[in-house]
């Protein structure tokens, strides 16, 4: 066994490192040596004992590192053996007052999730959003400087509103240019939130998690939260609309709904799900991922569920999906969300409140046909 400690109050996965390593002369599980300890005297004493259930298990090993969640990323992709079962590391957490045991399965997004936020800027939520309806976090990539300046300069002006924030997510990069920039930005606009995952398609779904986690630190007392990305045109006013007719709505996702759609199991396709990671047939209805609504109430008991289900990075169909089914959270299909692209006339432009698929330069002709379509469009 190894072990390694942690500061009181962070989950016990922080700053953990997870990698993959094939053992040539035998297919059991090993561990590494013992680590040292963080420098800190208020600190807990983690045994780590990892059992296979599988004798083709692949061997674990931990490490603590600054950027663990670049490590863990590559456990998400990798490639797993086809009869491969879950395997389980008991983590047992020992302190002066308390013994109390922990079981993390390697497979949960508890095992490669890594709490907090490198920035979190609570400001943009003032009194943890109770004077607030609604706060929009668009999920955007490091590179994606002209996506954010185009919505800020677009529908995310709504963002300056008393009773609503905009606000960016973004995860890590190993790109000094791309950070300078970053923090260029951050010392402009005062919107972005950095997560501690490594910015990739595979982490898609820790990003969700991240915003999850960031809205309940931080901004628990809204009535909604939209999640969107950053090459969708979202129509403010007609959202905040709906978020008015259904502000006394609870235990909700509202969205574009899917019914009955089947897992990949064709493992060249780029949505591929293994059995392992999810065994029935058809997933759960789910809102699709472009853009949906959450009733308040829903973000805690989503965050916690999440960490402890078995990752999958198809982050609608395991957040509002897989999760949201499990704990009970009713998904509702709403027709003003579109996400997906339309023609792009005034009167469907204000008709629906999310629209899929816009370039950050058509950005500018969409709000301008929003604008235009107040007069003319009933």
């Amino acid at each position: 066994s190894g072990y390694f400690t942690y500061q009181d109050g962070l989950h016990a996965h922080t700053n953990v490192s997870l990698s993959q390593s094939r053992n040539s002369s035998s297919d059991g599980m090993s561990l590494s040596a013992p680590y040292a300890a963080h420098n800190s005297s208020n600190s807990s004493l983690i045994f780590i004992t990892t059992v296979s259930t599988s004798s083709s298990a692949q061997s674990l090993s931990s490490s603590l590192s600054s950027s663990s969640s670049s490590s863990v990323s590559t456990l998400v992709s990798s490639k797993r053996i086809a009869n491969e079962k879950p395997q389980a590391t008991r983590v047992v957490v020992t302190n002066s007052t308390k013994l109390a045991p922990i079981v993390i399965r390697n497979d949960s997004a508890r095992a490669i999730y890594e709490a907090g936020h490198t920035v979190s800027i609570p400001e943009r939520c003032p009194n943890l959003g109770k004077d607030m309806d609604l706060v929009v976090i668009v999920m955007s990539a490091p590179t994606h400087l002209e996506a954010r300046t185009a919505i800020r300069q677009t529908w995310g002006h709504f963002g300056q509103r008393s009773d609503m924030s905009v606000l960016f997510m973004l995860g890590t990069t190993h790109d000094p240019r791309v950070e300078t920039i970053l923090r260029k930005e951050q010392n402009m606009y005062n919107d972005v939130i950095r997560g501690r995952f490594l910015d990739s398609y595979s982490n898609l779904t820790l990003k969700t998690i991240s915003t999850l986690e960031w809205v309940d630190a931080y901004c628990s007392k809204i009535k909604y939260l939209l999640k969107t990305d950053d090459d969708m045109f979202i129509n403010v006013p007609r959202l905040l609309a709906f978020v008015y007719k259904h502000a006394k709505d609870r235990n909700v996702i509202f969205g574009r709904l899917a019914r009955k759609w089947k897992p990949i199991r064709n493992r060249k396709s780029k949505y591929y799900v293994s059995q392992a990671q999810f065994q029935q047939s058809i997933f759960p209805d789910f809102t699709t991922g472009p853009a949906y609504l959450l009733s308040s109430d829903t973000v805690r008991r989503l965050y916690d569920a999440a960490l402890d289900q078995t990752y999958l990075k198809l982050e609608d169909v395991f957040t509002t999906g897989i999760v949201a089914h499990k704990i009970g959270i009713r998904r509702s299909h709403a027709n003003e969300f579109l996400n997906k692209r339309i023609q792009y006339t005034a009167c469907n432009i204000q008709r629906g409140i999310s629209i899929h698929m816009v370039k950050y330069s058509e950005q500018f002709d969409l709000w301008k046909k929003l604008l235009d379509g107040k007069s003319k469009c009933k």
